[in-house]
């Protein structure tokens, strides 16, 4: 596009963009006086070229104000990563200004905005009122402000980029540039993104999916490690959403309409021009050429220094000696309250050995004791096995009380050394996950930087990288020791501070205090007992998978006319839309016919290949993640596997696992219930497992008190049958199976925000008739539509929805601009005070079920917990006594208006005990 093809656009300058990119992009320049001047000329020299290229055009330069803005509120590490701005840039801001100023040109600076929120305000202005808007800027994230009357230009380069310019650089169109950033991440401004997805993959995803929400609705379809990837980022993905939206609504003193050009002031550019030694500019003006006026503006991101904690002086000390060690011994003895972490050879908690050990009593100060750094020409150590005898009574000493970051894995590993830790009274990573589980990663590092403004050293700086990367104990002791102290030290200082933030909400005391503390050694128990899998059962599984997939394969290849790869959407669009003439459901961004899942299984319900493709997709992933996986995860000392649970992942509270990942083995399918039975009791045992029964419902039923569905289960009633005698207008007697599944739908559809549209889908009706059940659904229960309505005014209102026991679920899209994000915040909010309660829920049972175990000496032990199941491992004739135990100790977890109702079961494996 050439500049003769828009007509008298406005421009707008980005100007903190142009300011670092002429700083850096150009040679130094230096007054005689020593002020630095190239940023600045470099920048007016930008201006001065579109005042001469856009005579008759509007320029406003727009640069960001100073300190934080909205952004740092919704998220403390925005733009953390970016270092303080070079004090040489710094001193050349205000000089710019003046010239400016002096320029005639509109100078905007929005207190406490950015401006690329300026500059999208006003550009959205300008649109709304026909009039094209050229936007000067080197900044990637404009490019979501691309219309048919907005087109980006970069001075530095003399380009343009309009509509198309953009699909050619970045491969999605403007409307899906902020999904694109929120995917990428932007490691400059910190936003978190998804690890390892890059500018390819995103677009890879966005052409399937069309949008951010499509992708996430499909991450359990993507496989390998940027799938895990991908799935571990989906709670904060909405926030990385929300950073990179440039908002268009920003309220402004003057209007695009008011901002003017004033008159130039000639003496003041003058006198400006010969103070910074421009001597060119100088001879122009005093020649009598009028001076080109300019404009420049965009967010200097440097600039604003962020708030930051005191500075703490630190004395880390490196023990190697008997007296050393025996002085600190002393200190942990006396303390009330220490900081303790190891430091190992492996991230697998099984397999972990101690390295070495690193304590903090006061801030500032800490220590790190080396045992078993082997790399050639490491110093003498003390002995690791009179070291961690020494400290055994102490760790085991339940009335010392110690906090740590994520204690459970060094509970792990210090069990490998015959040590039981206790007397665990307080854990950072919870803390801050209690205070708030959606506002930041929960990792030392990330909450460092967020609530102690401190760069802690990572441990890629002392170990290096990717295949080379070393294990702690070959790290020389002289850089692992600043390292292993600093932890220590700043898991102490991370307590004080999440201390104060707890304490300002009481609500939340009982939730750390109660439920995920107390969890910490139970988890423990479970992940170190583990669980017995028959690997010779998941080999001929895998086995019969295989040849079921190559029929599979064969069936496709009949269906289709031809050989194809069945896991390529190109190839897939080919054959259904083009060779078989098959329904176009959606098409991608690009136009292109969808091949995405959703669309799959709607083909599929009239169509044989696409249901064929849709089981090949399932059980490959099946074979892939479990039958050929499992096996191989079998701890070869024990015989079992050994999953990692997480108390700090998921928004809502509910536990997550991985390596395996126990969560996700398919139940409603026979392939998947075949994994289950690979799950085995040894020999004299049997497998007791307890499931609530639709402990959702209930929670909805206690906390909406709607008469009719606490009578349904007051009484005992079948739910579900109970709701479609209601909506289909029959006795109980007379509903049919297709009218309790679809009760059914309904019952668990509104809960997760489903609408008609989606509920037409899932039980085969046409919409109006859907809207019509729900319709009937509310009138005859009002009390859940009462109780949504309430809880959508009061989500937006406190931003925030809590459980039944005061935990809390902040809701960051719940006001959001677009539409979509704020109906997507309502959803999560009507149902995460249910999800949320019954994660508390089955985790408190945990505690109960645990203690009581432990007091009564019962043979039987915990070895699973998945979504709303415990599954225990039980010497068999203890099973009767076990099962009745659990029953009670599960249905008495929680003291709600409805009964709580648990179904047991008992077999030889996982399978046959569901």
């Amino acid at each position: 596009m050439s500049k003769a093809q828009i007509n008298k656009p406005v421009l707008l300058v980005d100007g903190s963009s142009y300011l670092f990119r002429a700083f850096h992009a150009l040679p130094p320049l230096i007054t005689s006086k020593g002020q630095p001047t190239g940023a600045i000329k470099g920048v007016i020299n930008m201006i001065r070229r579109l005042q001469s290229d856009y005579p008759e055009s509007k320029i406003i330069i727009i640069f960001d104000a100073k300190g934080k803005n909205f952004r740092h509120e919704l998220y403390d590490q925005y733009k953390a990563n970016r270092p303080p701005m070079p004090e040489d840039l710094r001193g050349q801001i205000e000089p710019i200004h003046e010239i400016i100023k002096a320029m005639g040109l509109p100078l905007v600076i929005i207190p406490d905005v950015e401006a690329d929120d300026v500059i999208g305000t006003l550009a959205t202005q300008a649109t709304n009122k026909g009039i094209d808007t050229i936007i000067s800027t080197g900044d990637k994230d404009m490019a979501q402000l691309v219309s048919q009357h907005v087109t980006l230009m970069n001075t530095m380069t003399n380009t343009y980029m309009d509509q198309q310019g953009v699909k050619e650089k970045f491969g999605v169109s403007p409307e899906q540039i902020i999904d694109y950033l929120a995917l990428v991440g932007d490691s400059v401004d910190n936003i978190p993104g998804v690890p390892k997805c890059g500018p390819k993959t995103a677009v890879k995803w966005l052409t399937e999916h069309g949008t951010l929400e499509g992708v996430m609705n499909n991450a359990d379809t993507v496989k390998g490690k940027i799938g895990e990837n991908l799935r571990n980022s989906l709670e904060l993905l909405p926030l990385s959403y929300k950073l990179a939206t440039i908002h268009t609504d920003v309220e402004l003193e003057q209007g695009l309409e008011e901002i003017e050009h004033n008159s130039v002031d000639n003496e003041k550019l003058l006198s400006l021009f010969k103070e910074y030694e421009f001597k060119g500019w100088v001879s122009q003006l005093e020649n009598g050429v009028d001076s080109a006026q300019s404009t420049s503006a965009q967010s200097a991101s440097g600039e604003q220094p962020s708030e930051s904690e005191p500075a703490v002086a630190t004395d880390y000390e490196t023990v190697l000696t008997q007296s050393a060690l025996d002085s600190w011994l002393k200190k942990l003895s006396e303390a009330e309250l220490f900081a303790f972490d190891t430091e190992t050879t492996s991230l697998n908690y099984m397999k972990a050995q101690v390295v070495g050990v690193s304590f903090s009593v006061v801030p500032g100060e800490a220590a790190y004791v080396p045992l078993a750094h082997d790399y050639m020409g490491a110093p003498e150590q003390l002995n690791r096995d009179s070291v961690l005898e020494a400290l055994k009574p102490i760790l085991e000493d339940s009335n010392k009380a110690k906090v740590g970051q994520n204690l459970k894995y060094d509970m792990n590993v210090l069990a490998n050394h015959g040590i039981r830790l206790q007397g665990i009274a307080e854990d950072t990573m919870l803390e801050s996950y209690v205070v708030n589980s959606v506002s930041t990663r929960h990792d030392m590092d990330s909450l460092a930087k967020k609530y102690l403004d401190h760069n802690t050293i990572h441990f890629e700086d002392i170990a290096g990288k990717g295949a080379k990367q070393l294990t702690f104990n070959a790290i020389e002791i002289e850089k692992a020791a600043p390292y292993a102290a600093e932890d220590a030290d700043i898991t102490l200082r991370l307590h004080h501070k999440l201390a104060k933030e707890l304490n300002e909400t009481p609500s939340l005391q009982p939730v750390y205090r109660d439920i995920e503390l107390p969890l910490v050694s139970i988890l423990s128990d479970i992940e170190r007992d583990g669980a017995r899998v028959d690997a010779h059962l998941l080999g001929c599984q895998s086995k019969e998978l295989e040849e079921r997939l190559l029929q599979l394969e064969r069936e496709a290849f009949d269906l289709a006319g031809e050989e194809f790869n069945l896991s390529s959407p190109k190839q897939l669009q080919t054959i259904f839309f083009e060779k078989l003439e098959l329904p176009v459901i959606k098409k991608t961004p690009k136009g292109q016919p969808s091949t995405a899942e959703p669309v799959l299984q709607e083909l599929a319900l009239d169509y044989p290949l696409p249901k064929v493709i849709l089981e090949y997709r399932g059980l490959s992933k099946l074979k892939s993640t479990y039958t050929d996986k499992l096996p191989l995860q079998i701890n070869p000392s024990t015989g079992r596997i050994h999953t990692s649970y997480h108390q700090a992942v998921t928004a809502t509270g509910r536990l997550s696992s991985s390596d395996p990942n126990l969560q996700n083995i398919p139940i409603r399918t026979e392939e998947g219930r075949r994994v289950r039975q690979a799950f085995v009791a040894p020999e004299g045992y049997k497998l007791v497992a307890a499931d609530y029964s639709q402990i959702e419902l209930r929670i909805m039923a206690h906390l909406s008190q709607d008469d009719g569905l606490l009578s349904a289960f007051s009484n005992g009633l079948d739910v579900h049958k109970a709701t479609a005698a209601e909506v289909f207008g029959v006795t109980t007697e007379a509903v049919t199976t297709d009218q309790r599944r679809s009760a059914k739908a309904i019952n668990f559809g509104l809960i997760y925000g489903m609408s008609a549209f989606g509920l037409a889908r899932q039980i085969k009706v046409d919409r109006k008739t859907a809207q019509g059940y729900i319709d009937r659904y509310f009138e005859r229960y009002p009390g859940v539509l009462d109780y949504m309505d309430r809880v959508r005014k009061q989500a937006h209102d406190d931003e925030y929805v809590e459980t039944i026991f005061g935990r809390r679920l902040y809701l960051p899209e719940i006001n959001a601009n677009n539409k979509m994000r704020q109906q997507a915040a309502e959803r999560t909010a009507i149902n995460a005070p249910m999800q949320g309660t019954a994660a508390d829920i089955i985790k408190k049972a945990m505690i109960s079920v645990s203690q009581w175990l432990a007091e009564s000496s019962l043979d039987a032990r915990m070895i699973m917990q998945v979504h709303d199941e415990l599954v225990l491992e039980v010497r068999e004739d203890l099973v009767n006594e076990v099962t009745a135990g659990l029953k009670e100790k599960m249905e008495s977890a929680a003291n709600l208006d409805v009964p709580l109702l648990v179904e047991t079961g008992v077999g030889d494996n996982w399978d046959e005990a569901h």
